[in-house]
């Protein structure tokens, strides 16, 4: 009787759900938008968003139907699409505009409720917390662990082509590790030793069960994802995840643990290993400066461990990847870096020595603007709103708009791809990879990037708080890697694809059962 009544109720409450849906559907003021008409009652225009390259689609509906449109998502939900930079700069700079409770839920079951997760004022806490660890003096205090794995990661290299004098490997998987380990060490002192051993550490394995897991989509999860009543349902993967994040938060109380107990015996931080951000963090937490109402939680502390690994780790490893294959196809922009990077008569360079290379800093540049790791985002009104506009947009019926109205619920793209290569802006050669443009001239663009005139890292309150840490780890990389190898891709060039599950890898698209991956041949380099 009771399962009966429940799932009664649950009938009814999804009708309402879907009725309100399509009330507000009918009554949305971007109905007259002008945009693409939907493939699918269900999947709207989802499907030939999955199929295609990262933000191709988009960039051919904005040369359709201009820089403001609509298209449909899951279920016919109109979802808003937009290149103008007034209105960008409108949604990233409020807090009014959050991410949607479907990839917050889809999020926090891999990392908690750390910063990448909060909204409002917990946000802003977490973040004043937070900053001090990722300012210019603390990454200075870690370079050196990123040039250390590096070199590891090199030797790794030299190691495996020493016989043939060349070898093919995957590179993304190489720097995945790299990057772990990186994380593991300056993030908070922990060692996964992920390139001396294939066998993985217990945060090692748990963490990339909880990431695997958190990206499989079955009916279920899709369910829980739109509708929160189903969430209840307890599936096998649900178990995996449980059990995997149990594994992550017992270490992640022993790190913890291990912080405090160091800064009470130091009463420093100015020496040894304590430089790691999760030890920083314990000492802006506890600060006598820091009011008691407005400190973070040891459970808050403790969820900045996965955010950590996940911002820290994903991102770099891919955005280097992305720089070793646009390497391989500009071999002119490969010289000239290697040529500069010999300059220096060290191998353990610090981060102002990185810093002071201009063509390192150009290929840094160029990566992330034409293959930034993440190619968009989402957010969703939590109010209604009135948006300014650069450019009036034109509604189906003829109608010149000057400011778009919003209501609360709506659902918005941040294209960062489509702006980082949006011809009107970087000019024709946008879609090329050409480090010489960041030498040309000062570049500045109407973009509201928190860093280089572009969208990689997001802007406004929610922009990347760790991009500094990524760009001089980036830098460390591929100043050790491309001094001492000649990198070659290993297949045809069009045999490469793109496809994003949070950040975009490459697959090869004759063999996408294979999994992500980036074959490149290297040798080491004749000349040094």
């Amino acid at each position: 009787m009771f399962l009966k009544l429940f799932f009664s109720s649950l009938g009814v409450y999804g009708l309402y759900r879907i009725l309100r849906l399509l009330y507000e559907e009918y009554n949305s003021p971007l109905k007259y938008l002008p945009g693409p008409k939907s493939a699918h009652w269900i999947f709207g225009n989802m499907k030939g968003i999955w199929n295609a390259e990262n933000s191709v689609l988009h960039e051919q509906w904005t040369r359709e139907y201009g820089s403001t449109l609509k298209y449909k998502g899951l279920f016919g939900l109109t979802r808003l699409y937009t290149t103008d930079t007034k209105a960008l700069n409108h949604f990233l700079s409020s807090y009014n505009y959050r991410k949607p409770e479907q990839v917050r839920y889809t999020l926090s079951r891999i990392v908690g409720p750390g910063v990448l997760i909060t909204e409002g004022d917990v946000h802003k806490q977490q973040r004043r917390i937070l900053n001090p660890a990722f300012g210019a003096p603390q990454v200075r205090e870690v370079t050196g662990i990123f040039v250390e794995k590096s070199i590891e990661l090199r030797d790794v290299w030299a190691a495996q082509i020493a016989q043939s004098g060349s070898a093919r490997l995957d590179v993304l998987s190489w720097l995945s590790r790299a990057t772990l380990d990186i994380i593991g060490l300056a993030g908070f002192n922990y060692n996964f030793n992920s390139l001396a051993s294939e066998q993985q550490t217990a945060l090692g394995e748990a963490f990339a069960t909880t990431f695997r897991a958190g990206f499989i989509m079955n009916p279920v999860r899709m369910l829980q994802t739109v509708i929160p009543a189903f969430r209840f349902i307890r599936t096998d993967l649900d178990r995996v995840m449980e059990k995997s994040q149990a594994v992550m938060r017992t270490i992640g109380l022993q790190l913890l643990e291990d912080s405090k107990r160091e800064m009470v015996q130091n009463g420093s931080f100015e020496k040894g290993h304590s430089r790691d951000l999760l030890s920083l963090l314990v000492r802006a937490n506890t600060s006598k400066d820091l009011p008691s109402h407005q400190r973070l939680s040891d459970e808050d502390v403790l969820a900045q461990v996965p955010t950590f690994l996940v911002a820290g780790h994903e991102t770099t490893s891919t955005a280097t990847t992305w720089a070793l294959f646009a390497l391989t196809q500009n071999v002119a922009a490969q010289t000239r870096l290697r040529n500069e990077l010999l300059t220096l008569s060290t191998d353990n360079p610090t981060m102002d020595e990185l810093n002071a290379l201009p063509y390192l800093d150009c290929v840094v540049r160029e990566t992330l603007r034409i293959h930034a790791p993440v190619p968009s985002t989402l957010r969703v009104a939590a109010q209604d709103d009135v948006v300014p506009l650069a450019h009036p947009f034109t509604d189906i019926h003829g109608n010149v708009h000057e400011t778009l109205e919003i209501k609360k619920g709506q659902t918005i793209m941040i294209p960062i791809l489509a702006m980082n290569r949006d011809p009107a802006i970087w000019g024709p050669n946008s879609m090329e990879f050409v480090p010489e443009r960041w030498l040309e001239s000062s570049i500045s663009t109407p973009i509201p990037g928190v860093w280089g005139h572009m969208l990689s890292f997001l802007g406004g309150p929610r922009s990347c708080i760790g991009y500094r840490f990524s760009l001089v780890e980036m830098k460390a990389l591929l100043f050790t890697l491309v001094r001492a190898f000649e990198f070659e891709l290993a297949i045809p060039a069009s045999d490469l694809g793109k496809k994003s599950a949070v950040v975009q890898r490459p697959i090869i698209k004759s063999d996408p059962a294979a999994g992500n991956q980036m074959p490149l041949l290297i040798r080491p380099y004749g000349g040094h």
